[in-house]
């Protein structure tokens, strides 16, 4: 099983890494055959790339590549096929020098973050290959989710299934992925080989957790989640077929461990696949900057990661020595840039604007610019990317400023509730305390008037957090929520504000996927619209 981790577009460097693989499998494992996971050659997910003509025109070469320099094993790798009918997505056999069989996806998702009906058409056929004397049927991803392709290619005499996948990550996603598997085997009564991607990809993040399901549908081996190599899984060959001998099974992950490494990953691999030499990021002292520096320090090393800290006359002495802290506690380099002198200056600018009025969000939100103007040139003279600080309650409700706190290049907690921050941050000093406990204690402040705090903005998190979960990663109604038992003012306040914020949110920075429901490519609401429900 190559769980490995593929660059979208790069087909050269796939192919290269395809075949180093197929190599090692080979010398080292003694393998008879390779599974890559889905789209192999292009990456997942490759979108519009797919409909440039001179992008498709690359993968024959590929395969041709394949073919002459992958010998003594054989290869299911996925790709992009052109045929008669359209683009179809397949699974190539290569084996012998020749490809040797020809599979294509049957169910192309068309929800959440899945987009493959744009690109592709469906397959009707089933695909069965002879390797080292077993009948080895051939599916992809949605084919093992859905009934019909399994009992199909078990029909057309299938010992043994192999599926590739590019299944994303969120939060309960492993266990989801063994129940379909083993809905499966019931119709087929074969052995499953379940093989998966890894790495980050702009918003999605795959976790690997590659696995192998009896023909009895008892879970015998699993790879790690999150980490790359190449997992050997041995059968015992018969008249009857061919029966996995137990391997290890990997433990799963607990929520927050599970949330922790697909953030790291996630940030690790926008920031090397992009070639950034690394990142840096505002630190207030508070819960959520504190949790990003940690993530980004986990992901990178100390050593490529600067924090700056920006005390307004707003921001208290403790809010700086707990960041000062964090900083030294994780290793990173880190600046103290007061921005007083710059928010005075805009204030004189605007006076012509501001005088006669009183303060109100206008000066706070200056602020705020004042710390994207920072960290913005910082990246620019560095060359480093800005990481934004944002959690998921903050950018459902609009409770950031747009050109200010907003202003970066990737938002590693946008998809992460503050009530799950905080059990993240809990959860991180466990493995070693770098947060210090205060910050986690003390009630969370944007610090840009005197005595702020959230909960003068927004409702309980808690409340918050549960609203925001019902209406916006269930899609529940304003009165099924109110019927669910909370304040019907509470419910359309929150509805309303999400609704307004939507004009925020497609100016935000892209962050990372964990839940089912995400901002950004699951969620493509209007801006423009009546709908206020």
């Amino acid at each position: 099983m190559a769980q490995l981790d593929f660059l979208v577009g790069d087909i050269v460097g796939n192919v290269d890494k395809i075949v180093t693989a197929a190599v090692e499998a080979r010398d080292r494992l003694q393998a008879d055959l390779i599974v890559f996971p889905e789209l192999t050659i292009t990456g997942y997910p490759p979108e519009d790339l797919l409909l440039r003509p001179g992008f498709i025109r690359q993968i024959d070469p590929a395969l041709q590549r394949l073919c002459s320099e992958i010998h003594g094993i054989a290869a299911v790798v996925g790709c992009p096929l052109s045929t008669p009918e359209g683009l179809r997505n397949a699974a190539v056999v290569l084996d012998q020098g020749e490809i040797q069989a020809r599979y294509f996806k049957q169910w192309l998702p068309n929800y959440s973050v899945f987009d493959e009906k744009r690109y592709f058409v469906p397959g009707e056929d089933a695909a069965v290959v002879e390797i080292a004397g077993v009948r080895v049927g051939i599916t992809i991803c949605e084919d093992v989710w859905l009934p019909g392709p399994v009992a199909q290619a078990a029909d057309a005499g299938a010992q043994l299934l192999v599926n590739l996948n590019a299944s994303p990550y969120h939060a309960g996603k492993g266990e989801q992925r063994l129940t379909a598997l083993q809905h499966r085997v019931r119709e087929g009564r074969i052995p499953i080989v379940y093989v998966n991607l890894i790495g980050g990809q702009d918003e999605l993040v795959f976790d690997g957790g590659s696995l192998v399901v009896g023909a009895d549908g008892v879970l015998i081996q699993r790879a790690p989640f999150f980490t790359e190599g190449l997992y050997p899984v041995n059968f015992r060959i018969s008249t009857q077929g061919a029966t996995p001998v137990g391997g290890e099974v990997a433990n799963g992950l607990g929520p927050e461990e599970g949330i922790y490494q697909a953030l790291v990953l996630a940030v690790r691999d926008y920031v090397n696949k992009n070639n950034f030499p690394g990142a840096v990021l505002g630190l207030s002292g508070g819960i959520d900057s504190a949790l990003t520096l940690a993530i980004a320090v986990d992901a990178l090393g100390p050593e490529r990661v600067e924090a700056v800290l920006m005390p307004s006359r707003y921001t208290a002495d403790m809010s700086n020595t707990d960041a000062e802290q964090e900083a030294r506690a994780l290793g990173v380099k880190y600046h103290l840039m007061p921005i007083e002198l710059a928010f005075q200056s805009f204030l004189e600018i605007l006076q012509p604007v501001l005088a006669g009025r009183a303060p109100d969000a206008t000066e706070e939100n200056l602020q705020a610019r004042c710390r994207g103007v920072l960290l913005m040139a910082i990246s620019n003279k560095t060359g480093k990317l800005v990481l934004t600080t944002g959690n998921k309650s903050e950018t459902a409700v609009g409770y950031s400023t747009l050109y200010g706190d907003m202003a970066g290049g990737f938002a590693p907690i946008k998809d992460v509730l503050k009530t799950v921050v905080y059990r993240l941050a809990v959860w991180r000093n466990r493995q070693s305390p770098v947060i210090p406990q205060r910050v986690i204690d003390r009630p969370p402040s944007a610090e840009l008037r005197p005595d702020q705090t959230d909960q003068d903005s927004l409702p309980p998190y808690d409340v918050l957090d549960a609203i925001l979960h019902g209406y916006v990663e269930e899609d529940r109604s304003v009165e099924e929520l109110i019927n669910a038992g909370f304040d019907p003012a509470m419910v359309e306040r929150v509805a309303r504000l999400v609704i307004l914020n939507e004009y925020k949110r497609r100016q935000a920075a892209p962050g990372v996927r964990i839940t089912p429901r995400a901002f950004g490519r699951d969620r493509r609401y209007p801006i423009t619209s009546g709908f206020r429900r």
